[in-house]
């Protein structure tokens, strides 16, 4: 008998580089990648089918770079010891970019094909009339192109890999393909274990209908709703809390879109009810969520612990100018209302350096934020024309200035000119931001609205931790958290040269000890203020103007509506219906 051949797929993540040209990695990071677990469910579904033939194994392993030392030469010694095989560059955003090429070029000297996908390369591809200059490079040092979504077509792929036809370029844009039935996201035991709370990720469906000019998930994912079947979910869910999941975060970019999403909160709840089953997740949502019947009551009974919440800005002509019509500011208390009655945690995107931004109007409306809308975690981005969005496109074909690094292009940094402020002058407003809302009285306030809903005073405390902590004390944004920063020498970027390794470790051991002096303070000072909320004698019926019952009189004395004047107040009544969001 001859033994069998072995083909070996390494599928990457990569992260991006700090200031300081070091990559931005964890001991444990924050948001699990899942491009990572779709890549890998699907590869592992080539596997089982032997899509090579029978005589060919193919072996997988998968490596996300913010939680992992990618140990790059046993990868290579793993592709040119088996028969054939390639280096999988998956979920690559704009920012990830710069890191990516040079991750691809041990691989690429030592003779193994690279394939790269994500979102930077198929947002330029479906927006830009002609290839960009950073793709022409990678094009150029070998790496092939990949755009679109995987599904259905991984093993003409792999075919191509092993019968060494790969071509530079496959672009599969115009071809969405159907998720119901499809293999599901999948991550194998050990992966977990390298979030701060064990979580795994899966897309319940792709695709939105809105027309946001800064979003590059409706050029990228279209703009129908595409969505997996509640027997997928459950067979997701099952093989992954099988593997040592303890939470989930459902990608979807606005789960409330998803036209499946009663059926899959229907099995999630039978899951948690008739079985037993500790299923938990986060979902992101528009803020018309509200006015879906029992969506956000099931949601919480599915278990949805917490809600992202594409809040993005309560002045309406912001909203108006990047096609953000769908967010009725009139409707945004009784909306986080209802997610704060049902017992979930809510988060909100809040973006700066719209054109009509100036720090004074964005100061005024944080205040009125916290005074009036009863959102939990509040977190600020820079206004991005990320390559894949109607915005880059629109600036790109008028020769605007906009800054040629993709390793800034993080929602943290500024990135293009405004009208009324200069590029120091937003940033400055964005690093304000963070501390006019997370002052001490207005976190006890904070924390006093989830007490008296019996929400987890103390989970909202690691949360603001993990969340401004990241901010003032790692410098980072909390999307890319995580606990226990590591820094490797070796691993800089190529413009920065390599710091004398005396010089680096002691410097490292004074950032540990600092961060984490830091860090324990941060949890010290919370907890005396949650201590205090615990002790209050009006702890179950505190209330204040944000959790008072909307009424359409009061509304009509609230800043949040005299400030803008959104509409006349004989249309402020809100529908019982769901409408259109086409």
């Amino acid at each position: 008998m001859r033994s069998p051949k072995t083909f070996r797929i390494e599928l990457i993540k990569p992260s991006r580089y700090d200031e300081d040209g070091y990559v931005v990695q964890w001991v444990r990071s924050l948001i699990p990648s899942n491009s990572l677990a779709v890549l890998y469910g699907l590869a592992m579904d080539c596997t089982k089918r032997k899509v090579l033939g029978d005589d060919v194994e193919i072996m997988v392993d998968a490596h996300d770079e913010t939680n992992t030392v990618l140990p790059i030469r046993q990868m290579i010694r793993n592709i040119q010891q088996a028969d054939g095989g390639f280096v999988g560059l998956v979920g690559v955003q704009t920012n990830h970019f710069p890191r990516s090429l040079e991750i691809a070029r041990p691989f690429l000297d030592a003779g193994i094909p690279v394939i790269q996908g994500g979102f930077h390369v198929s947002g330029c591809l479906s927006m830009l009339p002609e290839i960009p200059a950073d793709l022409q490079v990678a094009m150029d040092m070998g790496i092939t192109l990949y755009a679109g979504e995987a599904e259905g077509r991984l093993d003409s792929l792999l075919r191509d890999v092993w019968e060494d036809r790969l071509q530079p370029l496959y672009n599969y844009l115009d071809d969405l393909p159907e998720l119901s039935n499809a293999v599901v996201p999948f991550l194998p035991k050990g992966k977990f274990t390298r979030s701060l709370v064990s979580m795994g990720s899966f897309d319940a469906g792709r695709g939105c209908p809105f027309q946001c000019s800064f979003c590059t998930i409706i050029n990228v994912q279209g703009q129908k709703s595409r969505w997996r079947t509640a027997d997928d979910i459950e067979a997701c869910v099952r093989a992954n809390i099988q593997e040592g999941a303890r939470g989930f975060f459902i990608t979807d970019d606005d789960f409330a879109r998803n036209k499946n999403w009663e059926p899959i909160f229907d099995r999630l709840i039978k899951l948690r009810e008739e079985e037993g089953l500790k299923v938990k997740f986060i979902i992101q949502v528009d803020t018309l969520c509200h006015r879906l019947p029992n969506f956000i009551e099931k949601a919480a009974r599915a278990g949805c612990k917490s809600v992202f919440i594409g809040l993005e800005n309560i002045d309406p002509e912001n909203l108006k100018s990047a096609k953000k019509g769908q967010n009725k500011i009139w409707e945004y208390r009784q909306m986080l209302q209802a997610w704060k009655d049902n017992g979930v945690i809510t988060y909100a995107g809040y973006i700066l350096g719209f054109p009509g931004d100036t720090p004074e109007s964005v100061a005024r409306n944080i205040e009125i934020i916290k005074r009036e809308l009863p959102v939990d975690l509040l977190e600020f981005f820079c206004l991005t024309p990320l390559p894949g969005s109607e915005d880059h496109k629109n600036l790109s074909a008028q020769g605007v200035w906009m800054d040629p690094d993709m390793n800034k292009y993080t929602l943290e940094h500024v990135t293009m000119e405004h009208p009324l402020m200069s590029r120091d002058e937003w940033y400055q407003v964005y690093r304000d931001a963070w501390d006019q809302y997370y002052t001490p009285d207005h976190v006890e306030t904070m924390m006093r609205r989830v007490d008296a809903k019996r929400i987890s005073a103390g989970f909202l405390r690691t949360l603001i931790v993990l969340f401004y902590g990241c901010i003032t004390i790692n410098k980072l944004h909390p999307l890319e958290g995580g606990y226990f920063r590591r820094k490797v020498r070796t691993q800089r970027r190529p413009v920065f040269s390599l710091e004398n390794p005396v010089l680096f470790y002691c410097r490292r051991l004074w950032e540990i000890g600092f961060e984490h002096i830091a860090l324990l303070k941060m949890f010290w000072t919370l907890g005396k203020i949650r201590k205090r909320v615990k002790l209050s004698p009006d702890r179950r019926t505190y209330t204040d103007l944000s959790l008072t019952p909307v009424t359409l009189e009061e509304e009509e004395n609230l800043d949040l509506i005299k400030v803008f004047h959104p509409r006349p107040s004989k249309v402020h009544q809100v529908p019982t219906q769901p409408t259109s969001v086409s």
